[in-house]
């Protein structure tokens, strides 16, 4: 997402974002108006993200579905309604000031995987532990 403009409208944003999905991990980083990496990491590394996003494997496949079908979520499936609805909380963070760019650049984090409706997706099987 390096130069799109739907994140330029959206103003600066500097964060670490983490993403785990089953024993899956992520780290995506901001800066300025890009979206300037993308890396699988170790899920023990989530930590040293500014937060990191943690759902059961179906949240994930519910959301980037709805977001496929109608090129954003509906009022259920924003990262935000997640978040709310989620009693230990979809965005984690021991550092609740780090924590706080989840809300504070909440939409360029929803745009970025609004922008999941342009690609092809394709879920894999969840393995039984």
């Amino acid at each position: 997402m390096s130069g799109d403009e739907r994140l330029r409208k959206l103003g600066t944003c500097d964060a670490v974002m983490g993403v785990k999905v089953l024993d899956q991990a992520f780290e995506i980083t901001f800066e300025a108006f890009d979206c300037t990496g993308v890396r699988k990491i170790p899920a023990a590394d989530l930590a040293k993200a500014d937060f990191y996003l943690d759902a059961p494997y179906e949240t994930w496949q519910e959301m980037l579905a709805d977001i496929k079908e109608h090129g954003k979520p509906d009022r259920q499936h924003t990262l935000n309604t997640i978040d709310f609805l989620d009693p230990e909380g979809f965005a984690k963070s021991d550092d609740q000031s780090k924590k706080d760019s989840f809300y504070r650049y909440g939409q360029t984090f929803q745009q970025f995987f609004n922008a999941s409706s342009e690609i092809e997706t394709v879920f894999a099987v969840p393995q039984p532990a």
